[in-house]
């Protein structure tokens, strides 16, 4: 029976989330095989390594473990504290002090960087400002282009209008010139004509004429 409860709690115990564990201050630990003394050393633990807790037995006074390097197996608890030992407590903490030591000129360091870095995004803001400033004139100059080639085509567009109607006007009047052409070479025709034929009948009257006027003169005798 208690080979079952022994299993059934460690068990339960791997399945607790695994949880953090450091060594003690002492120099060093038997990590073992199992719950008791009479089991197998695995190997010795420093005071100070980081463990993760797999599972704890309140009755045997173990904690399963598995250590970094992925060895497993089983301490006692009173052998394991949350936190790190003072030694090493010590040793961050002097690792702290000197990296806020150092802080300062890195920080100095990283402050000029800073300040290189917005005087080259200033200078670059001010080149964009200008690039900005050329592209809305050049749109402004491209926009009264466009609208004085509106203004020009529609001009264009009249003045056509204005040739074509100029051009049927003076057609209009060419065709006016050749009907007065052909009216007047026809009244002169017409003019010749009547000469002609007013000639041929003077041509024909006059002879009777003198003859009559001869007949009336011989009467008179």
């Amino acid at each position: 029976m208690k080979t079952i409860a022994i299993l059934l709690l460690a068990l339960f115990s791997a399945a607790v989330t695994a949880q953090t564990a450091y060594v003690t201050d002492e120099l060093e630990i038997t990590l073992r095989t199992g719950e008791t003394t009479g089991h197998r050393i695995l190997r010795m633990l420093p005071t100070g390594e980081k463990l993760t807790v797999l599972g704890t037995n309140p009755q045997s006074g173990y904690t399963r473990v598995r250590t970094a390097a992925g060895a497993e197996g089983y301490v006692l608890t009173r052998q394991l504290v949350d936190n790190p030992v003072a030694r090493d407590r010590l040793a961050a903490a002097e690792a702290e002090v000197q990296a806020l030591k150092a802080a300062p000129g890195e920080l100095s360091s990283r402050l000029a960087k800073l300040r290189e870095d917005h005087a080259t995004l200033q200078q670059a803001h001010q080149q964009l400002q200008q690039a900005k400033q050329t592209v809305d004139q050049e749109f402004a100059a491209l926009k009264r282009t466009a609208n004085n080639a509106v203004r020009i085509a529609n001009e264009r567009n009249e003045l056509r209008k204005q040739v074509a109607g100029l051009t049927r006007e003076v057609e209009d009047i060419k065709q006016q010139n050749r009907e007065l052409e052909n009216k007047t070479a026809q009244n002169w025709f017409v003019i010749g004509a009547g000469v002609v034929v007013g000639g041929i009948v003077l041509g024909l009257i006059l002879p009777h004429l003198r003859v009559r006027r001869r007949k009336s003169s011989w009467g008179s005798l």
